[in-house]
């Protein structure tokens, strides 16, 4: 019986075998070469041109030969023997390879009978592009992992914590010794101590060092994201969620440690999470039923005061316990003020192989002793912002306390600062209408100054300046609006 289209079979099995025919012919007229091999990988049909590049006059030739005395390193007998295709494959002969592809044969019951092999191309050359775009991507996968991993890696070791006050002695005792167990470590200290320093030395001397150290800053991540950031999430967990899924830092940091700065913001509801995790080694992704185990190491680090914070309701007592099993306190810089020279000096160097103009920067003896009078509430890092400020504006590589007052506040460094604020009058005299200028008056004509160099040195450009000395566009706008400087 016919459809109503003329000419189309009424058994779909007579199309099955038509097209598989037409599929046949062709494989068979546009590759290079077709083959078939029985159940014992004996030739069953070769076609001519293929014959002939093995030395065949008469295709009949080869019929009923093994395989691999046809083509030598014919890979059919496998095909055969496994009932699996092998789909892309390069055939090397004695002429140029051929790109094949080997598909077996299987009879009603899905039993294997044969095989059949096609030799597509008989130059390389024609599947180059997608040759040279799969190295590129290769290339390109094994960059990005190399860069991830140097990323996760430890940036310092306990030479970094420059300093030889018993402070700092005591704090890199301490610190090796924690890298010699695997426990919790809670790191305490104010901010600018360099306690991710310490976290990074810990790490790098423990037996994780060659494995991810991974972290994260509780307090620069939303709240909402954060159980997100800590364990990952299923793909469509929540709405914008990645389709693929989100891998959360305690699945990276696998084997290795992880890092939370600043764990006294963490949320409370999130701190029992945590706990739960650092009891059991495992946990489940946001919208997943999987469970994923994680050999992980924990090093937290805060400025807040964790005892105080426990008696008020706003972090976890059982939590705080588990976490204070080693703890380090990074001393402020007022109590290991004999480190500042070395600091110094250390930071110095950095900034002078920053400036990358064969500049070398001292400090003269009145700048020393500036620095040392100074109470240093941002410690380390305030440290720094200085030295880096002096630097960028003085016009000399040998730096006195002149040039670094400025930068230093009367309330911490007493008598001595207002001493050297006196002495910026001269510099700044037309800009201060006072003979006897404030601290506030002197800092608001250097401040003035500054921007305005820094203005005339980039042409005007506003956008530029703030890029140049590190201030927010919208401020240097205000500023300059404040200041009535020209543009």
């Amino acid at each position: 019986m016919m459809n109503d289209w003329a000419g189309l079979p009424a058994t779909y099995s007579d199309v099955l075998r038509r097209a598989m025919e037409s599929l046949f012919r062709t494989f068979e007229n546009f590759s290079e070469g077709t083959f078939i091999v029985d159940a014992e990988a004996r030739v069953v049909w070769i076609n001519k041109r293929y014959a002939a590049r093995f030395g065949f006059s008469d295709p009949q030739q080869a019929i009923g030969r093994d395989c691999e005395a046809v083509i030598p390193n014919s890979l059919m007998r496998e095909v055969v023997r496994t009932g699996k295709p092998i789909l892309l494959d390069i055939l090397e002969t004695d002429r140029e390879p051929l790109v094949v592809t080997r598909l077996p044969l299987k009879d009603e019951s899905g039993a294997t009978v044969g095989a059949v092999g096609f030799a597509l191309f008989d130059e390389l050359k024609a599947l180059t592009p997608l040759f040279s775009h799969y190295s590129r991507v290769q290339q390109e996968l094994i960059a990005t992992r190399q860069s991830l991993a140097q990323a996760r890696r430890a940036k310092y070791t306990f030479a970094s914590f420059v300093g030889t006050s018993a402070a700092s002695l005591e704090v890199k005792r301490q610190g090796r010794r924690a890298a010699q167990v695997d426990s919790p470590v809670l790191l305490l200290g104010e901010t600018g101590t360099g306690k991710e320093l310490l976290a990074h030395a810990i790490h790098g001397a423990s037996g994780r060092a060659n494995r991810p150290l991974v972290t994260v800053n509780v307090a620069a991540i939303p709240e909402t994201l954060l159980e997100v950031e800590f364990f990952g999430a299923a793909p469509g967990a929540y709405t914008g969620a990645d389709r693929k899924g989100r891998t959360g830092k305690f699945e990276l940091a696998d084997g290795g440690t992880l890092f939370l700065d600043e764990i006294g913001d963490m949320p409370v509801p999130l701190q029992g999470k945590l706990l739960r995790v650092l009891q059991d080694r495992e946990f489940e992704p946001l919208g997943s039923n999987r469970i994923v185990r994680a050999d992980v190491r924990i090093i937290a680090a805060t400025s807040a005061d964790l005892a105080a914070l426990v008696a008020e309701g706003r972090f976890r007592a059982d939590l705080f316990y588990r976490l204070n099993v080693l703890t380090i306190h990074a001393p402020p810089l007022r109590e290991r003020l004999a480190d500042i020279e070395s600091l110094a000096y250390a930071m110095l160097e950095d900034l002078s192989m920053q400036a990358r103009n064969g500049a070398h920067f001292e400090l003269q003896d009145d700048a020393l002793r500036l620095l040392c009078s100074h109470a240093w509430p941002g410690n380390v890092r305030e440290l720094r912002n200085t030295l880096e400020r002096a630097v960028m504006l003085s016009d000399s590589e040998r730096i006195d306390a002149a040039a670094l007052a400025p930068f230093i506040g009367p309330a911490q460094a007493g008598g001595r600062a207002a001493l050297f604020a006196q002495s910026l009058q001269s510099a700044v005299a037309p800009e201060v209408t006072s003979a006897q200028p404030s601290w506030a008056q002197a800092m608001a004509a250097f401040e003035k100054r500054f921007l305005s160099d820094a203005l005339r040195a980039n042409g005007g450009r506003v956008v530029d300046a703030a890029a140049q000395i590190g201030m927010g566009r919208a401020t240097l706008y205000k500023k300059i609006a404040a200041y009535g400087i020209e543009v």
